[in-house]
């Protein structure tokens, strides 16, 4: 009938409308940060600065949404936000990892360009399956290993190629590879510490940005940011402060809009399509930045997501088995991570 045809379009344009607010979203944040972090028209060398203000954004929204609900605004699901020291301390490990992630992010896009960023930061993959096996004594099959591999190669053969065209930015790499490693951290942490926040993403939220922000204080001082934004030209324009609220918005959005994109489709298809995104994001970042590359740097980019594709795929396959095998050992089922 008509009634289910109508539907399943509906459903189809709906997950269109969650890919592309995904793709949008996350594309247009990365391109803000890069202005931010490392523009020569803005020259404001404080990257722990502008990661400061949109951790501060994010917990002030958290707290001003969760304020909402608690008058029966649209949002009524959300808890409501305090501050409890004690669980504050209980969620000190993860905001470390947290606060060495969204850094060594910021860090990795001022050094590198926004076409590398992606393959500085591809090994994101390769520790998921090292630390499951260091932490969680979790194996990888074998075709798991092989897209690892894939991917190991495509990251050596881009910071090779980058170092070829004189681009390639040690500092920039270092951060990339310090980020791959706290994204799979915080994959791994998030699980430990949601009992202590009542399973609540929300909360924990706010107090991983609320600590960031008591922690990035003391960092700010000592590497002499202050300093650097009393001395910043552009500290009275609405124009710089606007692109940062933005920046720090887009920031706050990404979590949700990731949310919904696994709700709506799978964490398969959020792989999928984050790797897609990645691929559109290096193209537009080398025709906005009018840059040419080599036919070996476009091979290690397309061995990167190809890898990342290749590693999703072979999870997806496994996860499908133990669905339909219910004899399979609760040693396997571990689930893909983003």
């Amino acid at each position: 009938g008509e009634g289910r045809q109508a539907s399943f379009l509906l459903r189809a344009l709906r997950i269109a409308v969650v890919v592309c607010l995904y793709w949008f979203t996350s594309i247009a944040m990365v391109f803000l940060n890069k202005y931010l972090l490392d523009s020569p028209s803005l020259r404001l060398n404080a990257p722990i600065f502008v990661t400061f203000f949109q951790c501060a954004l994010t917990a002030a929204l958290c707290l001003g949404l969760s304020m909402g609900a608690a008058c029966g605004s649209p949002c009524s699901g959300l808890p409501t936000l305090r501050l409890d020291p004690k669980v504050s301390r209980s969620v000190l490990p993860l905001s470390a990892v947290f606060i060495g992630m969204v850094t060594s992010n910021n860090l990795c896009l001022k050094y590198v360009g926004v076409a590398f960023y992606n393959v500085g930061r591809s090994l994101t993959t390769v520790f998921n399956v090292l630390l499951s096996y260091l932490l969680l004594k979790q194996t990888t099959s074998l075709y798991a290993l092989l897209a690892c591999g894939v991917i190991i190669g495509g990251f050596w053969l881009g910071v090779d190629q980058e170092g070829a065209e004189g681009t390639l930015s040690w500092t920039g790499t270092f951060f990339g590879i310090l980020a791959s490693l706290c994204v799979s951290l915080n994959a791994i942490y998030t699980k430990k510490v949601l009992p202590v926040v009542d399973g609540s993403i929300w909360r924990l939220t706010f107090y991983n940005n609320v600590n960031a922000c008591v922690l990035f204080f003391p960092l700010m001082m000592l590497l002499g940011e202050f300093r650097t934004l009393y001395h910043f030209d552009k500290l009275g324009s609405s124009s710089f402060w606007g692109m940062m609220t933005l920046g720090g918005l887009f920031g706050f959005a990404i979590g949700y809009v990731t949310g919904l994109q696994i709700k709506f489709t799978s964490p398969l298809t959020h792989n999928v399509s984050g790797t897609a995104k990645a691929c559109a994001q290096t193209v537009l970042a080398v025709i906005y930045f009018e840059e040419t590359k080599s036919l070996l740097w476009w091979t290690s980019n397309l061995m990167v997501l190809g890898g990342s594709f290749a590693y999703t795929w072979v999870k997806g396959l496994e996860m499908r088995k133990v669905q339909e095998d219910p004899n399979v050992k609760s040693s396997e089922r571990n689930d893909t991570g983003v």
